[in-house]
């Protein structure tokens, strides 16, 4: 059985779109750059499509949210594709120097102006044609997914309302298979016009009446399922599989309100051996001293801004809790007044009035963390992890959430998953629901993923959500 083009993610799917059309438009940009004497080979055109295909991904554009406000999202097109055209002309321009290539024109800044000018321009206009297309793809209903659900009950809403919410497939078509042995049908379900339930078939019969791309597990009572049926849909060429797991793959979470310790312990993942830890290390110490360097200049401004505000000390220090439970003194830009916290510890809020003029905008800005770099060049951080909480949050935030000291398996990092996907919060619900996002970043935990998220940082900085 061939997937087809709806198996694929939206997300997935439009960087396939974007690199083709921004391909075609490629030799475009050298010729008109040729005609007005600005780019010198293929060489300096063919860097912009790498560039601008990083820069779409870093900042978000194929994200869920990006896919449903396409508008919105239009209008940041020309910036980012600016972004990625800086890109590439810089790393032409140092890789030039290091490598000593040839340059078959002046390269003075007119050049590298127009030859930007040049790149975004079409490159924007490339981009925007390319959603107009993975539009029409979608409205015509070639990129819906099919379904098929074992089951129609609590479970089986909790995954509806999760996919339309969350899902990485922009549309899909459900279809739920549901029988007396598996518990009670969710009236929500029924209620709801788009779902479709059947029952009185076999898995089989139903996988083929839906068309299925994949079958979903998600009975509320397994007890008695006919576990031939399936095996019968996977090898006539139907995927299966479970709840839980394809929640992990899907939503790129762990789903805590149904999460099963059994699943945990045997499905993959949790595993860090040396060579992880030796890369992990490596890339914190590179990638922190890099930012330091090129952030250094801001650093010391705020740090100027903080003192002409007003009296007190420019860095504050607090004790928060990293790997294995440990504590140590973190360090930031102090972004409150220094009789904050004098009644005790206390959960920062919305239009928090204890937060500084200046430490707003630090705080939007995030160079109000810059300081954290140093806690990571002293190994008590790293760059990428859950975010460290403070000890008495830790104590009562344990004790109210399952598998909460988890996200100790690892340090503490200045940006993480749950910080790119989850809104700031500052609750014990909010601590669940970046729990959710923190164990699937321990559990799932690679240098390629860390770099993934260091990358989509950059929109959480340029476009904060969130942010106190």
């Amino acid at each position: 059985m061939m997937p087809r083009l709806a198996a694929i993610s939206s997300g997935r799917m439009l960087f396939v779109i974007d690199a083709a059309i921004l391909l075609l438009a490629t030799p475009v940009v050298q010729l008109v750059g040729e005609s007005s004497g600005v780019l010198a080979n293929t060489r300096e055109a063919l860097l912009f499509l790498p560039a601008n295909l990083l820069m779409f991904y870093a900042m978000g554009l194929y994200r869920r949210d990006a896919m449903v406000a396409l508008r919105r999202t239009m209008t940041r097109v020309p910036l980012i594709a600016g972004m990625g055209a800086v890109l590439a002309a810089g790393s032409n321009m140092l890789a030039s120097t290091l490598y000593q290539w040839p340059a078959e024109h002046p390269s003075d800044w007119a050049d590298v102006a127009a030859q930007v000018t040049t790149a975004v321009v079409l490159f924007s206009l490339a981009a925007m044609l390319a959603r107009i297309v993975f539009r029409v793809l979608l409205r015509g209903g070639l990129l819906h997914r099919h379904l098929l659900v074992i089951g129609a009950g609590a479970r089986a809403w909790d995954l509806l309302f999760m996919l339309r919410r969350e899902g990485s497939t922009l549309n899909d078509v459900i279809v739920f298979l549901h029988e007396p042995s598996m518990g009670a049908v969710d009236e929500r379900l029924v209620a709801d016009p788009r779902a479709r339930l059947v029952s009185g078939i076999s898995p089989l019969q139903a996988a083929k009446d839906a068309d299925a791309d994949q079958i979903v597990v998600a009975p509320d009572e397994r007890r008695g399922m006919d576990l031939e049926l399936l095996l019968a849909c996977k090898k006539a060429g139907f995927p299966v599989i479970q709840y839980l797991s394809f929640v992990e793959k899907e939503i790129r979470r762990v789903d805590l309100k149904r999460i099963e310790l059994g699943w945990l312990l045997y499905s993959e993942g949790f595993q860090f051996d040396l060579l992880d830890r030796m890369l992990k290390r490596t890339f914190d110490l590179v990638v922190s001293a890099l930012v330091l360097a090129l952030m250094s200049p801001f650093l010391v401004l705020a740090m100027i801004a903080i003192r002409i505000e007003g009296p007190g000390a420019v860095l504050y220090r607090q004790t928060r809790v990293t790997r294995d439970g440990k504590n140590f003194e973190i360090m930031k830009l102090r972004t409150m007044r220094t009789d904050a916290e004098a009644g005790g510890a206390v959960w920062a809020r919305k239009n928090d009035d204890r937060i500084t003029k200046i430490g707003h905008f630090l705080r939007r800005t995030r160079i109000d963390e810059l300081p954290q770099l140093l806690n990571i060049l002293k190994g008590e951080m790293s760059f990428v992890g859950p975010r460290p909480e403070r000890p008495q949050f830790v104590a009562e935030l344990a004790s109210k959430i399952p598998l909460y000291n988890e996200r100790h398996m690892v340090k503490a990092g200045l940006t993480g998953w749950a910080q790119i996907n989850y809104p700031y919060g500052a609750s014990v619900d909010d601590a669940r629901s970046k729990l959710s996002y923190d164990l699937y970043y321990v559990k799932n935990f690679s240098i390629l993923f860390d770099f993934v998220i260091l990358l989509q940082t950059l929109r959480v900085v340029l476009w904060p959500s969130g942010v106190r």
